[in-house]
């Protein structure tokens, strides 16, 4: 067994567990996009970041592909993850603004405001059509094709694959998909509908991490 500090709580997970993994299973709330359950970990979408080490040496890492290490010590919701996170939402915002997946992420998560440029694409790369395609249905009927800002998802040579059996699994599973109505203007591009009070004990100086993981958050219903 691998011994590790989560959240200030001593806790044995078995080798080869990811930090997402051994989070989920103790009841720490970690968001996730590009992750799904199923499909090999990809972490493209840098969502489900934690904080790893103590001092100037901590750092970010994905927590769906870094694996459990024996001593490490990990934070799953201090003020450096929660401003990384809310970073990421936004620059999703930024990309595929009629999201319903990411505008419910940005309620969820306290993003009020939209501050980059509205670009209405229609992938954000996850990756999860293609790893739907190739892990669960069989097919590797699509793939990503180039690199940097040229990257995209396509069929073999853009013609349509003999392998594909039209079964709509990519579309089930695609975030940018699944819209929402919505403005174009930035500053109402977050519905909101569904929107909750950010932590409080976020913003006391000194300190850094989540009071609690209850949902919801005692100290968020008495500060109503």
């Amino acid at each position: 067994m691998i011994n590790l500090t989560l959240n200030g709580l001593p806790v044995e997970v078995e080798p080869g567990t990811t930090l997402l993994e051994a989070a989920t299973f103790l009841g720490f709330p970690i968001p996730t996009l590009c992750h799904m359950e199923g499909l090999s970990p990809y972490g493209a979408c840098r969502l489900c970041v934690v904080e790893i080490g103590e001092g100037p040496r901590a750092k970010l890492v994905s927590s769906c592909t870094y694996r459990a290490e024996q001593g490490l010590k990990v934070r799953t919701s201090s003020a450096r993850v929660v401003r990384a996170r809310r970073m990421v939402i936004e620059l999703l915002l930024a990309s595929c603004p009629q999201s319903k997946t990411i505008q419910d992420l940005a309620s969820a998560h306290g993003v009020r405001q939209q501050r980059f440029r509205q670009e209405h694409e229609d992938c954000i790369m996850c990756g999860r059509c293609v790893r739907m395609c190739e892990e669960q249905m069989m097919a590797k009927a699509i793939g990503f094709q180039g690199r940097g800002e040229h990257r995209r998802i396509g069929t073999p040579f853009d013609k349509r694959s003999e392998v594909c059996r039209l079964c709509g699994g990519c579309i089930s599973v695609c975030p940018a998909c699944q819209l929402r109505c919505t403005y174009s203007d930035p500053d109402k591009v977050i519905c909101g509908g569904c929107a909750n009070l950010a932590p409080p004990c976020l913003e006391k100086p000194g300190f850094d991490d989540l009071m609690c993981y209850m949902k919801p958050c005692v100290a968020c219903e008495i500060s109503k």
